[in-house]
């Protein structure tokens, strides 16, 4: 497969969050958290179009408005059947590739998306869906994304899914069941990258204050700050890290 094909990121989001409600419209440096996403997978030098798939319910107005101003397509559809919701966002774009990021991950690096997206161009149709996060995850989680055929995604859409594919989207492609069908493969990463105690996901209200902090510190640095950034950031802001973790372990108990 070549960068001929259509690739597109798809950004689940969505304002009914029961953690942390209206989190990806929250501000940093002054933008939207989702905004701040939006303009760091533009950067990418294989994604070609982006479309932010949101849901009907009338509280996710102001995710369309923004998206409306910041020239960016967006998609509504089912709040519960999210598989459904990605897949009529890929078809609404013409995406043959697909990057499926979530809304939790406003400082996703796009250097580690170009890099799972090259990789799966080089490796299909062997292997037919690829991934930096899951159980085996090796970096900070925040900076999550998965890799496959659009095509696959609607197939799955359409061949009785259960609630577990319609709730995490991808599932089918990495679970037990699918035996070797997809062949998926879970990136790692070796030296300063490989911190996965770290957390960067946008859950809950002390998670979005580590994500302001850090947004506000290095962006006015270097806009095109990266994941190792974050964690050079965390190390030398240790309070403020391992207060957030500590919060969500005693919430995840």
């Amino acid at each position: 497969m070549t960068t001929q094909h259509r690739i597109v990121a798809s950004i689940e989001a969505r304002m009914t969050s029961s953690r942390l409600p209206g989190k990806v419209l929250m501000e940093a440096g002054g933008k939207p958290l989702l905004q701040i996403l939006i303009e760091r997978l533009r950067k990418s030098r294989f994604i070609q179009d982006i479309v932010v798939a949101t849901t009907i319910n009338t509280q996710d107005e102001p995710i369309i408005a923004l998206c409306d101003r910041l020239g960016v397509k967006s998609f509504r559809g089912s709040e519960l059947n999210v598989l459904e919701r990605v897949c009529g966002a890929a078809k609404s774009v013409n995406a043959e590739v697909l990057v499926e990021i979530t809304g939790d991950c406003p400082l996703v690096d796009v250097n580690l998306v170009d890099g799972v997206i090259e990789t799966f161009l080089q490796h299909f149709p062997e292997r037919r869906y690829f991934s930096n996060t899951g159980a085996n995850i090796s970096m900070p989680w925040g900076f999550d994304a998965q890799v496959f055929l659009a095509q696959d995604l609607y197939d799955i859409n359409e061949n009785n899914p259960d609630k577990d594919d319609q709730e995490h989207v991808s599932y089918r492609f990495y679970r037990k069941e699918s035996g070797e069908r997809y062949k998926p493969h879970f990136i790692t990463y070796t030296g300063e990258l490989n911190r996965p105690e770290l957390r960067v996901t946008l859950d809950y209200r002390e998670d979005y204050e580590l994500i302001k902090a850090a947004y506000e510190a290095l962006y006015p640095q270097n806009p095109d700050f990266t994941a190792a950034d974050v964690i050079r950031w965390l190390d030398r802001n240790p309070a403020l890290r391992d207060a957030a973790l500590r919060v969500r372990a005693e919430r995840e108990k």
